[in-house]
């Protein structure tokens, strides 16, 4: 399944050939006891994967060339199981539609329905594409058994041919389980079953009539399932089966679309171990950092993504709604809870666990995209309220939200990629109109006045070569500062085909960084944290009498927000109203390399890495 196609021909004996072997011998030279099951994935734009482009090219011209016939395929019996993520709503299980609906126009008989996988957890019958196979495999399994025995199929009394039934079934909870899961091909099918039957010549003029009952029956089901959902109740983002995979990484889940997680910066520096770049480039407190979202949701399935796409996704919010308030009262108890496991625990600091136990800072990057949430400015108005600073990461998906955003102590936007091709390939986004979106969200970021990010996330092979296009985009949007960070490697993940050779150096990244502020008149590289194989453009705004002002003055933030809160928004600020000097051993070419020289630097050796972190 995770390459995408696979044949298995499976005899009433229990016999299985690979794809190699079978194909060829058994879907054309086929007995009455021979089935054929086809696993397919629909991938980028409703495209079969590499391995199945051959077959599926061949099957769909045989089933429209005469010189095959309509009954090419007849004496085969098969099964056909689909593998895609209904959040493409424009070509979701395509594949898995298509290789049914060809081999059914070869005679091919199907022995049962066409079963979907759905990758989309909020919309998998079964809570994850795993269940709905293994769901779809007990079925298929009886199917077989039955076939062992000399049955047929169990008739449901709606005979397409018109013709009298022997087999009609009683109405009950069976009949009804069979009509929710029948598959829309029989929708397909229906306008070229008259085809069918009277031959393989179609008038024209009886053309038109065929594809507008087609059309009508599609139209019908979609109503149908629309009217449903919209005078159904909103289910939550979180299901069973999302929770229990969320939870068993470490999330601490807080109602029905939101969690907190504790960074392993956190762990390190209560350690005093050292900080993460965050504490480098702008002076927060790892210790004191809460990683949160209130939204687990996203917009995009990145191939790097360190969260191997378990978090749900969707290009709006459709789901039930926790009050902000809660949302930060638990993520504050379940963040305090778990730095209250450190408490004795041999290396930790008693200073610092204690200031850790008051949260500071927060980091709204946990996973998915925290300004998806319709209360996202509430959220952050009462962070601020606490004294907590607030840093926000969006993926530059939605620019209306950025635009209606209250300030915030940094505002962060991912640039993954510099051009439409190379976005399209490495944060793989649900909205079809990605590119005007993203471009639109970098103009967004440069109408703010607070603190603006870009952030960059270099993917060897993938989008280190982008130089100019890189550098027209900062100039697009003239962020505060840039971040570069060679891409983490989190491991194999059948959703991402990325690997360690795509994983940058330290001094290839540092390369990449003086290339590109070469480019940058008004843009030079400040700051360094080759522990997370990152750097800091700043602009030169920033240096003042030839020092760099990269940190934040927390305190001076919280009094210009309270300002601007109090006088109704009238009150404005601006970044370099709340700056601190950067310190010397976080510059770059210092030879701390970024390290904060009051931690002790610890080397993990013969360990598994632990590479959650903001």
């Amino acid at each position: 399944i995770n390459k995408g196609f696979t044949t298995v021909v499976q005899s009433i004996q229990g016999k299985v050939l690979d794809q190699d072997t079978c194909i060829y011998k058994y879907l054309f030279c086929c007995t009455n006891k021979a089935v054929c099951v086809f696993l397919v994935a629909t991938y980028t734009d409703g495209q079969p994967t590499e391995n199945a482009e051959w077959f599926c090219k061949w099957l769909e011209e045989a089933s429209t060339d005469f010189r095959y016939g309509k009954t090419y395929l007849k004496g085969l019996r098969y099964a056909v199981f689909g593998l895609g993520n209904s959040v493409y709503v424009g070509h979701y299980n395509t594949v898995g539609k298509n290789v049914d609906k060809w081999l059914w126009m070869l005679s091919g008989m199907r022995i049962m329905t066409r079963g979907e996988g759905d990758c989309n957890v909020v919309k998998s019958r079964n809570g994850s594409i795993q269940a709905d196979f293994l769901a779809w495999k007990v079925k298929f399994l009886n199917r077989l058994q039955a076939l062992a025995k000399g049955e047929k199929k169990t008739c449901s009394g709606n005979c397409k041919t018109g013709g009298s039934c022997k087999n009609k079934r009683k109405e009950g909870h069976e009949q009804e389980e069979e009509e929710e899961e029948e598959s829309s091909s029989d929708e397909e099918e229906s306008g070229l079953q008259d085809e069918k039957k009277s031959g393989s010549v179609v008038d024209m003029e009886d053309l038109g009539n065929i594809m507008s009952s087609v059309k009508k029956a599609k139209l019908s089901k979609m109503n149908g399932l629309k009217k449903t959902e919209d005078e159904g109740e909103r289910r939550e983002m979180i299901t069973p089966a999302l929770r229990e995979a969320l939870t068993k990484q470490g999330y601490k889940l807080i109602g029905s679309h939101s969690g907190v997680k504790l960074c392993r910066w956190t762990k390190s520096m209560l350690r005093g171990r050292g900080g993460c770049y965050k504490h480098t480039f702008y002076g927060i407190e790892s210790h004191r950092c809460m990683e949160t979202t209130p939204s687990l949701a996203c917009a995009n399935k990145c191939v790097f993504c360190w969260r191997h796409h378990t978090n749900p996704v969707g290009t709006e919010w459709r789901w039930k709604m926790d009050p902000a308030e809660t949302i930060l009262q638990d993520a504050l108890e379940k963040h305090q809870n778990m730095i209250r496991q450190f408490r004795g625990v041999p290396g930790v600091k008693p200073d610092r666990y204690e200031e850790g136990l008051a949260v500071k800072h927060c980091a709204l990057s946990l996973v998915g995209e925290p300004i998806m949430y319709p209360e996202i400015n509430t959220f952050i108005r009462l962070l601020h309220s606490h004294h907590i600073s607030s840093f926000l990461v969006t993926n530059a998906q939605f620019p209306q939200e950025i635009r209606s955003l209250v300030p915030v102590t940094q505002l962060y936007v991912s640039v993954d990629a510099s051009t439409k091709d190379s976005l399209k390939k490495i944060d793989r986004p649900l909205f079809k109109d990605f590119w005007p979106r993203f471009l639109d969200s970098l103009r967004a970021l440069g109408e703010k006045r607070q603190r603006t990010v870009y952030r960059l996330t270099l993917v060897k092979s993938w989008n280190v070569e982008e130089m100019q296009a890189y550098s027209e985009l900062i100039a697009l949007g003239q962020p505060d500062f840039v971040e570069v960070k060679g891409v983490t490697y989190c491991g194999e993940s059948s959703a991402s085909s990325l690997t360690m050779a795509n994983v940058p150096w330290h001094q290839e990244v540092v390369a990449f960084v003086q290339q590109l502020t070469d480019m940058l008149p008004q843009y030079e590289i400040a700051c360094e944290h080759e522990h997370s194989n990152c750097l800091l453009i700043a602009h030169t705004k920033f240096k003042v009498d030839g020092e760099w002002w990269t940190w934040i003055d927390y305190e001076r933030f919280q009094e210009l927000v309270q300002a601007h809160e109090e006088s109704g928004g009238q009150q404005s600020f601006s970044a370099l109203d709340y700056i601190a000097k950067t310190p010397s051993w976080a510059l770059f070419g210092a030879h701390e390399q970024g390290f904060d020289p009051a931690d002790t630097r610890f080397q993990r050796r013969n360990k598994t890495k632990d590479i959650s972190g903001c």
